[in-house]
């Protein structure tokens, strides 16, 4: 098959997703396009089976605002016609599914019909979505997609409450490609390059927005630090790192929180990390999460939208209530004071995650694929 993906191509977990579900086709031999105003930040091969198309935005003095949708429609026209794309898939209801719609029109107009199947990641639905102004074009794209997929039950269920949604909406988990994990020869951990024998490390990533109260991860941990020698590293840059620095110096740890900006070695930070937290007030579905667990790291996390589809209670981790400092407190003692169960929840943690491994989730987007391929040739057969 040939397959247009459109996303975001920055750090964020929507467009990580895309671009690993792309990488993931093209192995199984399908041509895959990138159809984005930016080279994804995870793609980095590209190949006789891998395209990256820019959307150029022209800067025209008429309009204060650059009409991406305009432009990004008009590529996919240019780009379904050139290299005979057969299927779209969008990641983002807007402007995405928007600028799909538009593109699937004019391209009707020229007798080409393509497919579009539009995957909800979270915000897109619970924030942005949700607003006012764009509501109705939010709810009117969805509906207008052939096909629509959530990353989780949570998100299906928030997008069924905030929209009049006329399709169903099938759950297809987010994922990880287990074999990028394997640690066998893996001797670069350098542990000891931030922290002591006699220390337990603690980690959290995020986009540092006002939605991951990075707050209360630095609460729990003042918490946890007065019992067990510990130390903090604070992955990640956003609006909020101002007010999370300053706290940090009101308690009086800045000796042992770090804030390590948008770092591109996660995997590293998380190979020598004991517990990961995640105090955010929603998530879609987790997907730090996921990625700390793929790394033997136990989550402490909140037990907000599709965290408790991702962090098994007990097993990887622990699932607490949004706020709830003192029992995100305790939980992350209860895995980090016991060496033995530390261990323990570490072998769980990778068990739990590898569940969530790509093989098991991109044969479920080729069967979307493919039976609107077989619908669509159904319907010329009938003409």
């Amino acid at each position: 098959m040939k397959i247009g993906i459109v996303c975001y191509p920055t750090f964020g977990g929507s467009g990580v997703v895309a671009t690993e579900l792309g990488l993931a086709l093209s192995k199984r031999g399908h041509e895959v396009h990138f159809i984005t105003y930016k080279q994804p930040v995870r793609l980095d091969q590209l190949s006789s089976n891998v395209k990256f198309h820019e959307v150029h935005v022209p800067n025209y003095p008429l309009f204060h605002y650059q009409p991406y949708e305009l432009a990004l429609s008009s590529k996919l026209v240019d780009m379904v016609k050139l290299h005979e794309i057969e299927v779209l898939h969008v990641h983002y209801a807007i402007p995405h599914a928007y600028a799909g719609y538009m593109a699937k029109k004019m391209l009707e107009e020229e007798g080409i019909t393509i497919p579009m199947v539009t995957t909800l990641h979270g915000t897109d639905i619970t924030l942005v979505g949700n607003h006012p102004f764009y509501k109705p074009a939010v709810t009117f794209s969805i509906n207008a997609s052939d096909v629509v997929t959530s990353v989780s039950e949570s998100l299906k269920k928030d997008t069924l409450e905030l929209f009049n949604i006329k399709k169903n909406i099938e759950v297809i988990p987010n994922f990880i490609d287990v074999s990028k994990y394997d640690r066998k020869g893996f001797k670069d951990c350098q542990r000891e390059m931030m922290a002591e024998n006699n220390e337990r490390i603690i980690t959290h990533i995020s986009n540092f927005r006002k939605v991951k109260r990075i707050q209360d991860t630095i609460k729990v941990f003042y918490q946890v630090q007065k019992r067990i020698n510990s130390k903090l590293m604070m992955v990640g840059e956003g609006p909020e790192k101002e007010k999370a620095e300053k706290l940090v110096e009101e308690l009086g740890i800045e000796d042992k929180v770090m804030f390590l900006g948008a770092s591109y070695e996660i995997d590293k930070i998380l190979c020598f990390t004991d517990l990961f937290l995640l105090t955010s007030k929603r998530e879609s579905f987790g997907l730090a999460a996921l990625e700390a667990m793929i790394n033997s790291v136990p989550v402490v996390s909140s037990n907000a939208g599709g965290l408790p589809e991702v962090n098994k209670q007990g097993v990887s981790g622990y699932l607490c209530d949004v706020g709830d400092i003192d029992d995100m407190t305790e939980k992350s003692l209860l895995i980090i004071e016991d060496p033995e169960k530390l261990k323990e929840f570490k072998r769980n943690a990778k068990k739990v995650a590898e569940t969530f491994d790509i093989n098991h989730v991109v044969p479920k987007y080729e069967a979307v694929y493919q039976n609107l391929l077989e619908k669509k040739s159904i319907k010329k057969m009938e003409y």
